[in-house]
């Protein structure tokens, strides 16, 4: 009997399954084991607890591995790629495939089709196949030059957007909206005050700007014109991630008229409706007949399939 190792790594947490040709055996979760997002020393933490769980749920050695897949963001940055490459080889037997985390998105929900994945958790990226296996890619820039629709990019635009209120409130001809963000975001955060606010949003290392998305949510749902313009913003600059594979792969396609399939996955597509929703509307004011996938895709699965297929 085979046994393949599936990871797919994000930008927070970082899901592994252990299969067989047939059926997976075992998952675990951790906290990210991306170098882009946290240090060796945790990132080992993390892996070696995990394989470790893996062993005891399954009685699997780590050594009986045929093929390990991972699927990350960031896969061609030497210092993502070279820790994970380094970290394997001492730990985990057989062949390594190390992939795109769009890539393994794709073949969780298309194996082997054309269509389009957008993911968007803590990070975003946009990927398509073409029916002749082409893949193209847009964004996934990480969060200081892409990740647009992101939980990144949402609580940095939300805290641009309460200091942009400040400077608006100057002028009454901006007709400056009363946000709630402001005291929202000092009371999540614990700080006593807009000062200290400075302060910590602009230390290095940053803070994890992701963590303001449930707030944003909360204020947007309680009528904050402010927060809701915030999502609408990033669905919209998502969505326009996702026209310019669309347009690309249609050029591609033997039907002229034809329009790719949509898959979501990460859990800002998951759980936050206001961004879901400007990102179909946007998508559809081009493409009329693009439908709204019904749930998002479990990556993993695609990263299972490829370990198999190699």
């Amino acid at each position: 009997m085979s046994f393949y190792l599936a990871l797919d790594v994000g930008g927070t947490k970082t899901d592994y399954a252990l299969a067989d040709e047939t059926h997976e055996i075992a998952r675990v979760r951790t906290g990210t084991i991306k170098r882009m997002r946290t240090d060796d020393a945790t990132a080992t933490v993390h892996l070696e607890s995990a394989l470790a769980d893996l062993t005891a749920l399954s009685g699997v050695d780590m050594k009986a591995i045929r093929r390990t897949c991972i699927g990350t963001a960031g896969e061609t940055v030497p210092l993502v790629a070279d820790w994970l490459h380094a970290a394997f080889d001492r730990r985990v037997s057989g062949e390594r495939l190390l992939l795109g985390d769009v890539e393994i998105a794709l073949d969780a929900a298309f194996p082997g089709q054309p269509g389009i994945v957008v993911i968007a958790g803590t990070g975003s990226n946009v990927a398509g196949r073409a029916h002749n296996g082409a893949l193209l890619n847009a964004g996934g820039w990480g969060p200081a030059l892409a990740d647009q629709g992101s939980g990144h990019r949402i609580g940095l635009q939300a805290l641009r957007a309460a200091f942009l209120a400040i400077d608006e409130a100057l002028d009454d001809a901006t007709r400056a909206v009363p946000t709630k963000l402001m005291p929202a975001i000092l009371d999540f955060w614990k700080l006593p005050s807009r000062e200290h606010l400075i302060e910590y949003a602009n230390s290095i290392p940053a803070p994890d700007f992701s963590a303001l998305t449930g707030l944003v949510v909360a204020v947007a749902e309680d009528g904050d014109a402010t927060a809701k313009a915030v999502m609408q913003r990033e669905g919209e600059s998502l969505a326009y991630l996702v026209r310019l594979i669309a347009r690309r792969l249609r050029t591609m396609a033997p039907d002229p008229e034809w329009v790719p399939q949509l898959a979501f996955t990460g859990s800002i597509l998951e759980k936050v409706a206001p961004v879901r929703e400007a990102l179909m509307a946007s998508l559809q004011a081009e493409f009329p007949t693009m439908q709204t996938p019904s749930e998002v895709i479990d990556p993993i699965a695609g990263a299972i399939w490829r370990a198999r297929n190699g």
